[in-house]
C-alpha cells in the first residue's frame, strides 16, 4: 500500500469516525431539546439519526478505508485475516486505532460547539452495572458477527443498511443502548448531554466490548470457516488504491 492510499485511508476513518460522533452527540442534544419531557422520544429520535447517519458515512467513507470506524471492527480484522493476506496489518490496525479515537474526540468538541456548549465538558452519566457491560457484549458480539458474515458471504454491498439497521435497532434491544465501539465511548465521554457516559464508566463498557469483540470472532469462526479470505471486504471493500486518486 502506498504512502497516500495510508494517508486517505486514516484520514476517512478519523472523518468518518469524528461525523459518526457528531451525529450520535448532536442527535441528543437535539433530541432533549425537542423532547425534554419523553425520554422514550428522545431514544427514539437518537437511534433514526444514528442508524441513518451511520449508512450515509459508510457510503461515503467505505471506498477509502473501508468504513470500520470502531476500533474492535479493525482488530478482528487484523485478526482473522492475518494468516490469509488479507485485511489489515499490524501496523495499519495501530494506525486506523488512533486516527478513529482522535476522531470520535473531535466528533464530541463538534457536536458540543455546534449546539453551543463548552467544547469539552466531562459527562456525569455513569453507566455502569454487569446488566449494562452484557448488554454492550450482546451488542458488539452481534457487530462482529454481522459485518463479517456480509463479507464472506459476498454481501458487503449491503452493509451500509444492514449496520446501520442493526445498531439503530440495538439501541432498543440492548440495556447499554448499544455503544459497541470503545472509540465511539471514548469521544463520547467528552460531552455531557443525551449521549455521555461518564468517564469512570468508560473502562468497564471498553472491556465489555472487547470480550463482544471476541465471542462474535469466535462464533464467526465456528459459522464461517473461511471468513478471513475476506478480511479485506470489511466493513465494505476498499477501493482506495485502485479507483480514489
Amino acid at each position: 500500500m502506498t504512502g497516500a492510499a495510508t494517508w486517505r485511508r486514516l484520514l476517512a476513518e478519523f472523518a468518518g469516525t469524528a461525523l459518526l460522533v457528531t451525529a450520535v452527540v448532536g442527535s441528543g442534544v437535539m433530541a432533549t431539546t425537542l423532547s425534554p419531557d419523553d425520554v422514550g422520544l428522545q431514544l427514539l429520535e437518537n437511534s433514526i439519526a444514528t442508524a441513518f447517519a451511520l449508512a450515509a458515512l459508510i457510503l461515503t467513507f467505505g471506498p477509502v478505508s473501508g468504513a470500520h470506524f470502531n476500533p474492535v471492527v479493525s482488530a478482528a480484522d487484523w485478526f482473522l485475516g492475518r494468516r490469509t493476506g488479507t485485511g489489515l496489518t499490524a501496523a495499519q490496525l495501530g494506525g486506523y486505532v488512533l486516527a478513529q479515537t482522535a476522531g470520535a474526540i473531535a466528533g464530541s468538541v463538534l457536536a458540543n460547539l455546534m449546539f453551543g456548549l463548552a467544547a469539552v465538558d466531562l459527562s456525569s452519566k455513569e453507566r455502569a452495572g454487569g446488566h449494562l457491560w452484557l448488554g454492550e457484549v450482546v451488542a458488539t458480539a452481534g457487530l462482529i458477527l454481522l459485518v463479517f458474515a456480509l463479507a464472506r458471504s459476498g454481501r458487503a454491498a449491503v452493509a451500509p443498511a444492514a449496520v446501520g439497521a442493526y445498531i439503530g435497532a440495538a439501541y432498543w434491544f440492548t440495556s447499554s443502548t448499544s455503544f459497541a465501539n470503545p472509540a465511539v465511548t471514548i469521544g463520547r465521554a467528552c460531552t455531557d448531554t443525551f449521549a455521555g457516559i461518564a468517564p469512570a464508566s468508560v473502562p468497564g463498557f471498553v472491556v465489555a466490548q472487547l470480550i463482544g469483540a471476541v465471542v462474535g470472532t469466535g462464533l464467526l469462526l465456528a459459522l464461517y470457516p473461511g471468513v478471513g479470505a475476506a478480511a479485506g471486504e470489511v466493513v465494505v471493500p476498499d477501493t482506495s488504491e485502485e479507483s480514489v486518486r
